[in-house]
């Protein structure tokens, strides 16, 4: 019983950490998207989307980034250390 109980526990805990990463990702994502569109295809055009390769480009290009997609990944970036 005890096993058991120790095993619905674990898996809540790992579904609510999973929730939570993915709920981050979309923030992320959202955040780009609306604040960083603009930049994105100035600075990024050609691309592909996907495993971090936007969010590295804009890295590469954050002296020529716009305010507002500046603000959003600090934004972001205070997110994920709580």
């Amino acid at each position: 019983m005890f096993r058991r109980a120790s095993l619905v526990f674990l898996l809540a805990v790992a579904s609510t950490a999973a929730l939570a990463a993915q709920t981050q990702m979309e923030k992320e994502r959202h955040a780009l998207e609306t604040y960083c569109r603009s930049d994105i295809h100035r600075l990024c055009a050609g691309i592909v989307p996907g495993e971090g390769r936007i969010k590295r480009c804009l890295k590469r290009h954050k002296e020529d980034m716009s305010v507002g997609c500046a603000k959003a990944l600090q934004a972001l970036k205070k997110d994920l250390r709580g």
